[in-house]
């Protein structure tokens, strides 16, 4: 299955002809933006995010060991939130 996917070559000796507006970032989203990264940050260095490693490599593990009930536990909650869903519409 191909598709063409249309390249546009912008060269910097043409003058801009206004077909797309490169607007600034407006200062909220900048403020936004800042904001996220500082959360994200600040978790990243807490004892929680360590908790939280911790907890998906003993996860894991138990995955690799077992396998099977794994697989079993997992099809079983999505068949049970199927079911919820399903029922809701």
């Amino acid at each position: 299955m191909e598709q063409e996917v249309p390249v546009v070559i912008h060269n910097s000796n043409e003058p801009d002809t206004g077909t797309h507006a490169a607007s600034p970032i407006p200062e909220q989203v900048k403020e936004l933006g800042s904001t996220v990264s500082e959360a994200v940050t600040s978790f990243m260095e807490s004892e929680q995010y360590e908790q939280l490693k911790e907890a998906a490599a003993k996860v894991k593990s138990y995955i690799r060991e077992n396998p099977v009930p794994s697989m079993l536990y997992t099809l079983g909650a999505g068949a049970l939130l199927g079911f919820i869903l399903k029922r809701r519409h």
